[in-house]
């Protein structure tokens, strides 16, 4: 599932119950893949000086709710604090940088323990 919020988007994964063994990885190895691409694409193709695209990355694991939103222009929407954790996760996260919080942290050391966690320290967090 990908939701567009303003200029942001939300990739979402295990919204079934076939990925409960690979969900933080593979919604972390999407997240490496996609700063990498980013870092690729130029700002300016007439003015490479201008550098590169950054993006930010949130991740957090938790349950959503989920519900058909509109009548008229029905979409399908995600809701909850696991939503709004994520959200905090990117909003503070570094430029190409992954941030993830502390329990998406604890999954993904246990779906892929070769995968290199830091610990960034205190972030405020609302």
């Amino acid at each position: 599932k990908v939701e567009t919020i303003g200029d942001a988007w939300m990739g979402v994964t295990n919204l079934g119950d076939d990925q409960n063994e690979t969900h933080a990885k593979r919604i972390a190895s999407f997240a490496i893949d996609a700063v990498a691409a980013a870092s690729k694409v130029l700002i300016d193709e007439d003015d490479p000086d201008a550098g590169h695209v950054h993006i930010r990355v949130g991740l957090h694991s938790g349950p959503v709710v989920s519900n058909v939103i509109g009548s008229l222009n029905p979409r399908y929407g995600l809701f909850g604090d696991t939503v709004n954790t994520a959200s905090r996760m990117e909003s503070l996260s570094l430029s190409n940088r992954i941030q993830c919080s502390e329990a998406a942290a604890k999954i993904l050391a246990e779906q892929d323990p070769t995968l290199p966690l830091r610990k960034r320290g205190k972030v405020a967090v609302k």
